[in-house]
Parts: structure tokens; sequence; C-alpha cells
């Protein structure tokens, strides 16, 4: 199955441990189920889901990406 990319990749800011740059819902669930400071919030919870959807061709890359933006904004991993 080829991967889908988005057009424009999600930087993640890790404080201390610098930033990450995410290119699409792959990546995106890697980080979200291996990595993800807060596992509770509903939009982790909501970004989780649709990535796995947009892998399996239920939904776009593109709301898979706004999703996992909706849950960086969440954990408050957004670059100032």
């Amino acid at each position: 199955m080829p991967q889908a990319s988005w057009q424009k990749p999600v930087r993640v800011a890790f404080g201390q441990l610098g930033t990450e740059v995410i290119n699409g819902p792959f990546e995106a669930l890697a980080l979200l189920t291996d990595r993800w400071p807060d596992m509770r919030g509903p939009h982790f919870v909501k970004a989780r889901s649709v990535c796995r959807a947009a892998l399996d061709g239920r939904r776009s890359p593109e709301e898979a990406r706004q999703q996992f933006e909706q849950a960086v904004s969440e954990a408050q991993l957004h670059l100032n």
C-alpha cells in the first residue's frame, strides 16, 4: 500500500527534545501511538481514528492532517 503524504507537513515541538516533522497519516499514527504525551484528550482519540481511516482509504489524508493538527494543539505541542 503506498503511503499517503500531506501537501504540507506538520511540525511538532517537543520542547527540549526538539522538533519533529510529520509528513502523513502513517507518521502521525506512529507518533500518536508511541510518543504522545497525553493519550486521553478527545482530539488525540479522533486524530488516531482518522489517521487509521486515512491509511485504510476510508478518509482523506488531508482530513487526517486536520485532526492531527487539532491533537497537536490540544497537547500544546505546536510551534510558537
